[in-house]
């Protein structure tokens, strides 16, 4: 076999072991695609993740966190309001799912965005009987502004770095057989562990 022959089939040959991770990477996500159903259907997956950018918001102490200090595990980031009303609608499934698939390898965050002051949360939480969820608060809404967010509710899934992967505009029902599929497939895909439901 000549030199050149020899390099076109070393080129080839890495080229495609190259390529076949890229390409069980876009199967996956199609795959993700097909399992969509109900109000997952909604749900946009991106083809490839991306950065999202590591603005503060405060905890109930009115102290600084980011989404940094929170990577290691998928992450379902809500963007709602107390007096947003779909926004209100969803929580009790988010809790509930929270409740259910919540714990070393996902976990729900929600963050209050705009005028949303804690004791309000905090009633609203009572009332709706919403246990599990933290809250979270964007006052000034720059952490919802630098993360995209045009109106209520918004919700991203994150990877365990912390990247987007899935973005959905409106209200869901989280808690539903649909949304526990598709959640599954997304751990299963991009966590290192899967839960069990």
């Amino acid at each position: 076999m000549t030199k050149l022959k020899l390099l076109f089939l070393t080129l080839y040959t890495a080229l495609l072991l190259g390529a076949n991770p890229v390409l069980a990477q876009q199967a996956d996500i199609e795959a993700l695609r097909e399992i969509r159903a109900g109000d997952m259907r909604k749900l946009v997956i991106h083809d490839t993740p991306r950065a999202v950018i590591d603005t503060p918001f405060l905890d109930i102490d009115d102290s600084n966190i980011t989404l940094s200090e929170m990577n290691g595990k998928i992450t379902l980031l809500n963007f709602w309001a107390t007096w947003c009303a779909p926004c209100r609608a969803e929580m009790p499934a988010l809790d509930a799912l929270n409740a259910t698939l919540g714990g070393e390898n996902f976990e729900v965050v929600t963050v209050a965005t705009g005028r949303n002051p804690l004791k309000m949360i905090d009633v609203f939480f009572k009332k709706a009987g919403v246990e599990t969820l933290p809250r979270y608060r964007d006052p000034r809404m720059q952490f919802s502004r630098a993360s995209g967010v045009l109106g209520l509710p918004v919700t991203l899934i994150l990877d365990e770095q912390g990247r987007e992967i899935a973005r959905m505009q409106g209200e869901a029902d989280w808690n539903s057989p649909d949304a526990h599929r598709l959640l599954q497939g997304v751990i299963e895909q991009f966590g290192t562990e899967t839960p069990k439901l």
